[in-house]
């Protein structure tokens, strides 16, 4: 797990809170700002698929040389 998984779990989390706290109340900006945020953590988790795969691949290549 490196930062960008951090940063991708905790901006999941605010947007699922967001999300449910703006439909109970029927504040739909809020609610909109919790699906963004849940996408922002998606994008960050996927950043840090790809560098966790680079460091794989890295690790990988310095052993066959």
């Amino acid at each position: 797990m490196n930062k960008e998984h951090i940063k991708g779990a905790f901006e999941k989390a605010k947007g699922t809170v967001k999300h449910g706290v703006g439909g109970l109340t029927g504040r739909k900006k809020m609610q909109a700002e919790g699906k963004m945020d849940k996408m922002k953590g998606s994008a960050h988790k996927a950043t840090g698929d790809l560098k966790d795969a680079a460091k794989g691949a890295k690790k990988d290549m310095s052993k066959h040389h």
